[in-house]
């Protein structure tokens, strides 16, 4: 009995080590595919945390067929290009991953076309002789629309210098010519102050506020300080303060007054802090 106990104790022995391994194994099999599944996750999230973008254009110029066309954006306040791509039988086509939603501006060549927002999503833009837009995405539409109705009161502004023209064939006075234009002109002068005064602020958090803000003061010879810009920073918040090309420009713009008013503020900084500006200007279509 005792040969037999210890024969079946010396047996069993292997046996529950055999045991034991594949229990083991398929312990760190299962652990492995864990691993596996949890790694998968994480790429997973990883790869959503980068949106992606597609820009789809059409255009019915025929003189872009055969073209270059560029993704532009600042970046550590120099003009870089994201994407490019050549203009075929009037279709061009962009696409990407960004780490966060950007002003850009669609050149050819060293001109600027148009701004454009990228964002995640199927942005389209349409180029033709009588106007361009970009639409698709909620920035895009939102920039856009603000784009149509300032370019309203462009129109209408023009529309004066044609008015002019007729009353003087009609024989009007111009002295009174010049006094019904000029109170026209206020009154058209002041919606546009209004509209992108409104714009900005209602877009102070997101790219559109800065970017609005640019294309306002690209037009510029040098920074300044007109009562529109002191009026929307007066309402300024925080992140839109600290908008590099915001602040780089309200702080040159300072300095420059204060070098005017005849205030001890150094020359070179000034003019340093007039550079950096002008290094970081995106030449986007300036809204004048």
């Amino acid at each position: 009995m005792r040969i037999c106990f210890k024969m079946c104790k010396f047996f069993s022995v292997p046996q529950y080590n055999i045991v034991h391994l594949r229990y083991v194994k398929r312990n760190q099999m299962s652990m492995n595919r864990t691993l596996y599944l949890a790694l998968m996750l994480v790429a997973g999230f990883m790869a959503s945390c980068s949106e992606q973008y597609s820009v789809q254009g059409s255009s019915s110029i025929s003189s872009l067929d055969g073209s270059k066309l560029y993704l532009k954006a600042i970046k550590n306040k120099e003009l870089t290009n994201i994407d490019s791509c050549e203009v075929v039988h009037g279709q061009f086509h962009f696409s990407g991953t960004l780490d966060t939603v950007r002003m850009a501006s669609l050149f050819m060549d060293d001109k600027s076309l148009m701004p454009i927002v990228l964002e995640q999503g199927d942005i389209r833009i349409k180029l033709d002789q009588v106007a361009q837009s970009v639409s698709g995405t909620p920035m895009n539409e939102l920039l856009y629309k603000f784009m149509k109705l300032h370019n309203q009161l462009d129109n209408e502004m023009e529309e004066l210098s044609h008015k002019q023209s007729q009353m003087m064939l009609d024989g009007i006075d111009e002295e009174v010519i010049n006094r019904q234009l000029s109170m026209e002109a206020a009154v058209i002068a002041q919606r546009e102050d209004s509209l992108v005064t409104h714009f900005i602020i209602e877009n102070f958090d997101n790219v559109l506020g800065p970017g609005v803000f640019m294309m306002i003061t690209a037009g510029y010879p040098y920074p300044v300080l007109t009562p529109q810009i002191e009026d929307i920073m007066s309402k300024a918040t925080d992140k839109f303060k600290n908008d590099p090309y915001v602040k780089d420009y309200y702080q040159t713009a300072l300095g420059i007054q204060a070098r005017q008013s005849g205030l001890d503020t150094p020359a070179d900084q000034a003019i340093q802090q007039q550079q950096g500006m002008q290094s970081s200007q995106l030449p986007t279509d300036s809204i004048r």
